[in-house]
């Protein structure tokens, strides 16, 4: 496993505890849901319940595959053991990294603006400097869109174990994670 991929998980397990409380519960899931959907006014109702779905999707994966005690709560170390296996976490992270983009193209022309790509990136937590460099990192076209499925296979890299250099680690860039 590459540090940079333990980086890219421990910053998102920080931004995931949306309540502060050290571990990640269900209301953790509830309340980003609300954040990133909020923050797509333009998206239809649709692409509002696939990401709310996705949220849930997400956190029972993280439920079934790692809370052996039952206590409805997810530590660090259980996370990582989950989300940097992708065996276990690939089509869960799949089907968030497809919601996630299809709201910052509510459109469907493929196609995802800045304006959109920030609000949602800043509604999940991650730092404005660095949402915009990997926004940049994406090589939009000369009228400031990336193409929604570069961002998909960007997410799902984001998660992958053995992956370097790639975009998402400009979002771990000054955090101190």
């Amino acid at each position: 496993m590459r540090a940079e991929a333990t980086r890219r998980v421990a910053l998102v397990f920080s931004l995931l505890d949306a309540n502060g409380n050290g571990v990640l519960d269900a209301d953790d899931f509830t309340l980003m849901s609300d954040r990133v959907v909020a923050v797509s006014p333009l998206s239809d109702q649709g692409a509002k319940d696939a990401m709310r779905a996705a949220f849930d999707r997400y956190w029972t994966t993280l439920l079934t595959e790692l809370d052996a005690n039952g206590d409805g709560e997810i530590s660090f170390e259980e996370y990582t053991a989950c989300v940097l296996t992708p065996e276990r976490f690939h089509g869960t992270i799949t089907e968030f990294a497809e919601a996630l983009a299809a709201l910052g193209d509510p459109d469907g022309d493929g196609l995802v603006e800045r304006p959109a790509f920030l609000a949602l990136m800043k509604a999940i937590g991650f730092e404005p400097g660095n949402i915009d460099t990997l926004f940049d990192a994406f090589a939009p076209s000369a009228d400031d869109r990336i193409q929604a499925s570069s961002w998909v296979e960007g997410i799902k890299d984001y998660y992958a174990p053995d992956k370097a250099g790639i975009p998402g680690d400009h979002l771990v860039a000054g955090t101190g994670v």
